[in-house]
């Protein structure tokens, strides 16, 4: 380093230049792995029975876009605010207890629009929007899943399904019960052109258990539609974790340019570790303490450590999720799509805006920095 900052090139082009050194590295080092696993994906692929190869091939090894049902999130939170406030109307609480009376009528609020009782029907309306006109003709799929607080004797529960709306729209509908296992993911296709001349699918779901079904709102009900092929889809699924990689080799140039070998490695590992903890750093945010329950009232206690450790773990999260975001893999396994958009905002997110933070740094103390201190000669 020593005989490079001597020569005319400034600081800044020597810490980029060794930044892209290392990330076109890792680029060669994932496209040639990337290239392994898909050839071999594609090698046991081919040695499945035809009826498992097609379930592969329409299901994972696939690019399929999912649309959900418009979140109701904000009505949520406003009526739950309007139960509060009804409640301390009739029964004051103190401001210690606020916090925790507000977070379980917002539970009891999320609930009503997750349960089904027994003999009720859910509906899901799904607005397909533009791309109504695009799947004419084409079937679509349904991944739904469901917990249920009691075991049945099979393990199973009945569910009756009808999608479409009568004498508007075409009607598919089961005849039989589907009887699908709780608290796991399952996928059915239906027909095409169910949709109403919007472009709203309507999805009806009839609870005749005698128990209970809750269906989660971010994952209980999703329609599935094809996109495109898988192989441009894992490009774009190693493109982003190729942001991660660049990101990560920001993190270490900083990190060395201020510490040594060893110190720097152990800084770069601790904020790794930390990426990997975010389950940890939203049950603190969320609780706003570090501290547990205490064993005799329940309640959480809390810490004058708070004041600090809490704002810190809640920016720390907001930045980990810029980057955490985005799952190539769960995508994959899944046979979801990978949109160019998505890729575009990884980049931006993850390359320019963090990778840019620590590249900043990273330039201004290796500007700073005295790499050789001339010693006296007698």
């Amino acid at each position: 380093m020593q005989m490079l900052v001597v020569k005319p090139i400034a600081r800044w082009q020597i810490w980029l230049g060794k930044w892209l050194g290392i990330l076109s590295l890792n680029a060669a080092l994932l496209a040639l792995t990337g290239a392994c696993v898909y050839g071999l994906l594609l090698w046991r692929a081919a040695k499945l029975p035809a009826a498992e190869q097609a379930i592969l091939n329409n299901e994972i090894l696939v690019a399929r876009g999912s649309l959900k049902e418009k979140s109701p999130d904000d009505v949520i939170k406003t009526e739950a605010e309007q139960v509060l406030q009804d409640r301390l109307k009739q029964n004051p609480v103190t401001t210690v207890d606020l916090p925790e009376v507000r977070k379980q009528i917002l539970e009891q609020v999320k609930a009503a629009y997750q349960i089904v009782p027994p003999g009720y029907e859910r509906q899901w309306k799904i607005d397909l929007g533009w791309r109504a006109k695009l799947l004419r003709d084409q079937p679509l799929q349904l991944r739904v899943k469901f917990n249920s607080a009691a075991k049945s004797p099979s393990g199973t529960f009945d569910v009756l399904w009808q999608v479409g709306v009568p004498q508007k729209t075409k009607l598919w509908r089961t005849e039989e019960p589907m009887s699908l296992a709780p608290d796991t993911f399952h996928e059915f296709t239906i027909t095409p052109d169910l949709f109403d001349e919007k472009g709203v699918l309507t999805i009806t779901m009839v609870n005749p258990n005698n128990t209970a079904l809750l269906f989660p709102l971010n994952e209980g009900m999703e329609v599935l539609y094809h996109e495109g092929g898988f192989g441009l889809n894992f490009a774009r699924g190693l493109g982003i974790i190729l942001c991660w990689m660049a990101l990560l080799s920001a993190i270490g140039l900083a990190s060395a340019c201020f510490l040594s070998f060893p110190v720097a490695a152990f800084f770069s590992l601790g904020i790794l570790a930390m990426a990997f903890s975010t389950g940890t750093l939203a049950s603190v945010v969320s609780e706003g303490t570090i501290m547990s329950r205490s064993s005799e009232t329940g309640k959480l206690s809390s810490s004058v450590v708070d004041v600090v450790v809490v704002p810190f773990f809640r920016a720390a999260l907001g930045l980990i999720n810029l980057a955490k975001g985005f799952s190539p893999i769960d995508s994959l396994s899944s046979g979801r799509s990978i949109s160019w958009a998505e890729l575009s905002l990884a980049f931006g997110q993850i390359v320019l805006l963090l990778g840019g933070i620590f590249a900043v740094f990273g330039i201004f103390i290796f500007n700073r920095r005295e790499l050789a201190a001339g010693q006296a000669t007698q």
